[in-house]
């Protein structure tokens, strides 16, 4: 039996060493890129509301249809279609003014409040649209926001930029290391993003209104094989 056992061991220690080289992993380089564009928007949003009040909750809320009816009448009248336009809150609330000395809580009447959320795709008809649903009874503008109707197209040439931006890192820090770079091992998209800085303003007569541009971002990691 012993010799046999010596026998395996010449055999293990006889195994080339190049063997042993070839399992390991080559040396890599992760680099994260990112990309950015700007795009004029298209589309706007806005969320516009009707709050009314009255003696009972069933009066608040009949006040509030009315106003809101005129409201998606004048919307239509200014070109905004029926898909573009869609109720996102409505609430009928007692109007508590306080409490009585017995600690039990004071009602005067009820509010109802009713918002709309409106898409509009003529952006050169935004300010119209507003003065539109001010002027026939919505009483609340709660915000508007701008974007594009097919972000798509900017958002693949920011993933394209930002490939190219990883790339060039790499080739960067390969070549300050004294190394070549290999090919690409993976690569990952660590995420896309919309940013919209509108400028906004008011003024008596009319609502002039400048939608600015949307930037949007992508950004990459690839992990790349390096050479010596």
């Amino acid at each position: 039996m012993r010799p046999f056992s010596a026998l395996i061991l010449s055999a293990t220690l006889a195994l080339p060493l190049p063997a042993l080289a070839e399992t390991l992993s080559p040396p890599v380089l992760s680099v994260t890129g990112t990309g950015s564009v700007e795009a004029v928007p298209d589309l706007a949003t806005l969320s516009i509301g009707v709050t009314t009040q009255g003696d009972t909750a069933s009066a608040a809320l009949a006040a509030n249809s009315a106003l809101l009816e005129a409201v998606f009448a004048q919307l239509t009248a200014t070109g905004i279609a029926a898909r573009d336009m869609q109720t996102s809150y409505l609430a009928v609330n007692p109007n508590f003014t306080g409490y009585d000395d017995l600690g039990a809580p004071l009602i005067a009447g009820y509010i109802a409040t009713n918002t709309l959320m409106v898409q509009v795709r003529q952006i050169d008809t935004l300010g119209a649209v507003v003065d539109a649903a001010l002027g026939s009874g919505a009483n609340t503008l709660n915000g508007l926001a701008f974007s594009l109707a097919d972000p798509q197209t900017a958002l693949d040439d920011a993933r394209r930029e930002a490939v190219d931006d990883a790339r060039a890192r790499a080739k960067l820090l390969a070549t300050a290391a004294g190394m070549t770079l290999g090919r690409v091992l993976s690569i990952s998209e660590a995420g896309t993003g919309l940013e919209v800085q509108p400028a906004y303003r008011a003024e008596a007569a009319a609502l002039p209104l400048a939608q600015g541009e949307i930037a949007l971002s992508a950004s990459v990691t690839m992990v790349f094989e390096i050479n010596p």
